[in-house]
């Protein structure tokens, strides 16, 4: 039993040591619980099922980064694609999946409020978040990552150099969770654009394309592109050819799938909302309060939008129960 203990707890050791991996996933797990507590005390809930969402996502990208699968990911090429499909795609996409934004903004102690809600309305700050967030560009950097790290003499310069090797995972990491929550945030408003459920379908249509491209290149390709891990050695006696088509493989089919996936609960949000997104929703509460300015509505009907828009104030939860 103790050696089972000490195996598992060498397993979940780092490969090697990061104290910015360290404190930002403590930092933000503590966020994310204050942030509960906070919201219990106001006697409203969470459902389980969006909690466990959140940290099975903060769990999958802290394992991948910040454990000995580390070492894996960095001596076969499979492995690496595995942590880059996690890293970009499976653990954002829970994390987003789970709107933590509200309850992590429960979670900041009352003296950091004032200094972060001024440094979120920094101009700079908000309008490289605006540039990010403009959804061509946002698919364009989503996919074009993937192509990036995959250019071979890139790759290469990656996986030999430690600190190239950290921007890569970080980009990764953070373009996922910049993406995925473009995807399902509720309220998604880019100045005169509204993304509704449809183009967000669009777009997860679109970016599917140059994947499956890009993975069957990879798989099908006759030659090996990525000598890295020749120069390096391999974790294990695997075959390169063998080690190239498993990681294409892996870069062809579960990123479309991830996408189909989504595709799927766009469908749910708009059959639940009739295909209009909170800022859509935000929208026709200011123009109804436009006309009742000019008397041509009730102001009752405006309260009850009002109370509808207001009611999101945690995000709402169109597929978690």
């Amino acid at each position: 039993m103790i050696d089972d203990s000490a195996g598992l707890l060498f397993w979940l050791s780092p490969w090697e040591f990061s104290p910015t991996i360290t404190l930002f996933f403590a930092l933000v797990t503590l966020l994310y619980i204050r942030g509960l507590q906070a919201t219990a005390g106001c006697g409203e809930g969470v459902s389980l099922v969006r909690v466990a969402t959140f940290f099975v996502g903060m769990i999958l990208c802290y394992g991948v980064m910040h454990t000995q699968y580390d070492y894996y990911a960095q001596y076969m090429f499979f492995m690496h694609r595995i942590q880059h499909l996690v890293l970009h795609h499976l653990g954002p996409f829970l994390i987003a999946l789970s709107l933590p934004v509200g309850i992590l903004k429960r979670g900041i102690p009352e003296l950091a409020k004032r200094p972060i809600a001024q440094a979120a309305q920094f101009p700079p700050l908000r309008f490289s978040y605006r540039v990010l967030q403009f959804p061509p560009l946002a698919a364009f950097l989503f996919v074009g990552l993937i192509f990036f790290w995959l250019t071979p003499d890139i790759h290469f310069a990656a996986m030999l150099n430690r600190t190239l090797y950290h921007v890569m995972n970080w980009s990764m990491f953070l373009d996922g969770l910049l993406f995925w929550w473009l995807i399902f945030n509720p309220a998604v408003s880019h100045g005169l654009i509204t993304l509704s459920y449809g183009w967000r379908i669009v777009i997860l249509l679109v970016i599917m394309v140059p994947q499956i491209i890009l993975g069957a290149y990879i798989t099908l390709s006759e030659s090996i592109l990525f000598d890295v891990y020749e120069v390096c050695g391999r974790a294990w006696p695997l075959d390169p050819m063998t080690d190239q088509i498993v990681g294409g493989i892996v870069t062809w089919i579960p990123p479309a799938m991830m996408s189909a996936v989504g595709v799927l609960i766009m469908l749910a949000y708009m059959r639940k909302y009739g295909g209009q997104s909170d800022s859509e929703k935000d929208r026709g509460v200011r123009a109804g309060k436009e006309k009742v300015m000019k008397g041509h509505i009730d102001k009752g009907d405006v309260n009850n939008k009002n109370q509808e828009v207001s009611g999101h104030h945690l995000g709402p939860e169109p597929l978690l129960p």
